[in-house]
This record gives structure tokens, C-alpha cells and sequence, in this order.
């Protein structure tokens, strides 16, 4: 009995001791885990933003950005090779109801990454991590795009949906388009010439609108499928927090794709539309603040409960990071805008409450990649289509 107890210990220490063979973390390994760059991404650019950072905070800010990059590129260089090892395994993920979702995942990684790009590369690189960044953003445009159409495609024809098994990760292949709006914004102000920007920016225009009404849909039936069938289980709990992921990129977007539309619409002979776009940008990033307020507070008392009742860890729980902290940016613009300490202080509370949960989901996820028991992909459970 002892013996036994003793070999179970280090066992435990053994990396990746749940798997049967290393090569299972290709197998296994699914696009969950880019959600993981999100989060990290998205905390480097709120750091950066706080209104009272200063040099070692930026040094801070940077080094997660980078962290962020090294891996996207490691869960790139998984995910390929799955395809390429495992290709008729990798590709049921299009069957599979909930996963397939997590392929919006992918662009909006890539986005956070060009965000940094231009914040932390652009002082150091100058105009090469301007031309890296843009030809990063078609790149991300593209994908999102897919994402966007492919995904519901597959869910109208060939995946099995249930208005109780309906949970918020429907919105992660919508809201693709609008987090590349926003990079489309901010990348706009980089370019070198106005003709550029014109298009970025009213290609950013578009990704908006190609988003935002849809994600909003979905955001109505998830209220209806919450009155009607009560809570999804607890190993989705997260998902309740990703409602903040379209609102606060909604509303950032607004306010970054405003704040460029004066000059670039001006350059074109459309002043006036530029300036209505400034002010309507305000107008519409204040009110989806407001709503994402309803949701944020939702989502407080949500978690709430499912802890009380014991709250399962998997990599679900990084959908805590990405949406608050897309929310914690709109919010720090918003006080940037107005001038406003209101919109500052919350703005900075929001993101200490990240960072925290941040450092969080990292040691778990960390203790759970060491162990193995977090590679695992749902759509290879036999007969498992959903």
C-alpha cells in the first residue's frame, strides 16, 4: 500500500503522466488553448493603458506581449501539426458543437498579438512593425471572415444544436470580425498614407457591422435559453463572462474607429461624415458600456452561485480574461474621452481584477498542462458529434 502511494506521488510529478504517450498532446490538442494568448495578450495592453503606468509597468505590459507571441506560435505550431499527423481526427472538430466554436479563437489571438505589435513594436522597430503588422491584420481579416460564415454554416447544416444546450461560446466565431475591427482602427493610425487608412478604416467599418448585429442576436437567444433551461452546467461556467466580449470590443471599436475617422474622411472631401462618425462613435460606446454593465454584473452573480456549488478548472476558465479585459480597455478610453476619474477608476479596477484572475487560470492551466489532463479533445469522444 505505501509503495503504491509513493509511486502515485511521482507519478504526479511526471510531466504529462495522465497521457499515455507524449505524442497525445497533438492528438489532443484543440484550439481552446489559443484562448490562452487572448487572455495574456489582453492583459499586456491593459497594463499599458492604465492612465498611471510607468516604466516598469510597460517593461511588464511588454514582456506578456511577448509571452503572448511565443505561444500563439507554439499552439500554431501544435494545431498544424495535428492537421498534418491526425488529419481525419483534427478535422471532426466540424461536427462537434461546442469546440468547433473555439476556431474563432485563432484571428482573435492574432489580433491581440498585432495590438501589441503596434503598441510595443512600433517604438522599436519603427516602420517595419508597422508593414509587419498590416500585412498580420489581411491575414487576420481573412480568417475572421471565414470564421464568421463557415462556422454558423456548419451549425445550420451539419452540427447538432439544442436551444438548452446553447451556451455564450456561439459568439466567439461572430465576434471575430469586430476584435479585427478594432486592430484595423488602431492600424490605421500607423499607415503612412491616407488612401491606406481609407480602406483599413472603412474595411473596419465593415467588420463591425459584420459582427455586432449578429453577436447581439445571439446575446437575445442566450437570454431566452437562460429564463427558459436556467444555468449551463458548471465546466461552462466561464462562458458566462464572454456576453462582455462583443459589448466591450463593440465599444471600443466605436471610440478607436471614431477617433481616425475626422482626419481619414476629411482627406477624402467627407468632413462632415467624419465628424458625425467621431460623434456618433462617443454616442454608441457609451451606450454598450451601459449595456455591458448589465452583463457584467450578471455574470458576477452568476459565477457566484456556480461557486457555492463547486466550480470545475479547465480551460473554459480563460473566458474570464479575454472579455473583462476588452471591457477594462473601452472603459480606459472612455475615461481618456471624457477626461472623467469615474471611467479611469473603474477602468483601473477592472484591470487589477484581471490581472489577478490573469495569474489565477495561468498556474492552473500551467499545472494542468504538466499533468496532461488538459489535452483532451471532446470531439474524439466516440459517437460524440455535440
Amino acid at each position: 500500500m505505501a509503495t503504491d502511494n509513493i509511486m502515485a506521488v511521482v507519478a504526479g510529478f511526471r510531466p504529462l503522466a495522465r497521457l499515455h504517450h507524449p505524442r497525445e498532446v497533438i492528438r489532443q490538442f484543440t484550439p481552446n488553448w489559443f484562448a490562452m494568448t487572448m487572455g495574456t495578450g489582453v492583459l499586456a495592453l491593459a497594463l499599458a493603458q492604465l492612465p498611471w503606468a510607468g516604466a516598469t509597468l510597460l517593461r511588464l505590459a511588454e514582456a506578456l506581449w511577448g509571452l503572448a507571441a511565443i505561444l500563439f506560435v507554439l499552439f500554431s505550431l501544435l494545431y498544424s501539426a495535428r492537421w498534418v499527423l491526425f488529419f481525419e481526427e483534427a478535422r471532426r472538430i466540424f461536427g462537434h458543437a461546442t469546440v468547433s466554436m473555439f476556431i474563432g479563437t485563432i484571428p482573435m489571438g492574432l489580433a491581440t498579438l498585432l495590438n501589441g505589435l503596434l503598441l510595443f513594436g512600433v517604438p522599436r522597430w519603427g516602420a517595419a512593425a508597422v508593414s509587419l503588422a498590416e500585412t498580420l491584420w489581411w491575414l487576420d481579416v481573412a480568417m475572421a471572415l471565414a470564421c464568421g460564415v463557415c462556422i454558423p454554416y456548419l451549425m445550420f447544416t451539419r452540427q447538432r444544436h439544442r436551444i438548452d444546450g446553447m451556451t455564450a461560446v456561439w459568439l466567439l466565431p461572430v465576434v471575430a470580425a469586430e476584435v479585427a475591427a478594432v486592430s484595423g482602427a488602431l492600424l490605421a493610425g500607423h499607415l503612412p498614407d491616407m488612401d491606406s487608412r481609407y480602406r483599413v478604416l472603412l474595411a473596419s467599418y465593415v467588420l463591425w457591422a459584420y459582427s455586432m448585429p449578429v453577436a447581439f442576436s445571439i446575446l437575445v437567444i442566450l437570454f431566452l435559453r437562460m429564463a427558459l433551461h436556467r444555468l449551463p452546467p458548471a465546466n461552462m461556467a466561464a462562458s458566462s463572462w464572454l456576453a462582455l466580449g462583443p459589448i466591450g470590443t463593440g465599444a471600443l471599436g466605436m471610440l478607436v474607429l471614431g477617433e481616425q475617422a475626422p482626419a481619414v474622411f476629411a482627406a477624402q472631401g467627407l468632413a462632415s461624415v467624419g465628424e458625425m462618425a467621431h460623434g456618433l462613435g462617443v454616442v454608441a460606446a457609451v451606450l454598450l458600456w451601459g449595456c455591458g454593465v448589465w452583463w457584467w454584473w450578471l455574470a458576477m452573480l452568476v459565477t457566484a452561485r456556480y461557486l457555492r456549488a463547486g466550480l470545475p478548472f479547465n480551460l473554459g476558465w480563460w473566458a474570464f480574461t479575454f472579455p473583462l479585459g476588452v471591457y477594462a480597455l473601452a472603459t480606459l478610453k472612455l475615461g481618456d474621452v471624457f477626461g472623467h476619474a469615474f471611467f479611469g477608476m473603474v477602468g483601473t479596477v477592472l484591470v487589477a481584477w484581471l490581472a489577478v484572475l490573469w495569474c489565477l487560470v495561468t498556474v492552473r492551466t500551467l499545472e494542468g498542462a504538466w499533468r496532461g489532463h488538459l489535452f483532451v479533445a471532446p470531439c474524439l469522444a466516440r459517437g460524440d458529434e455535440r
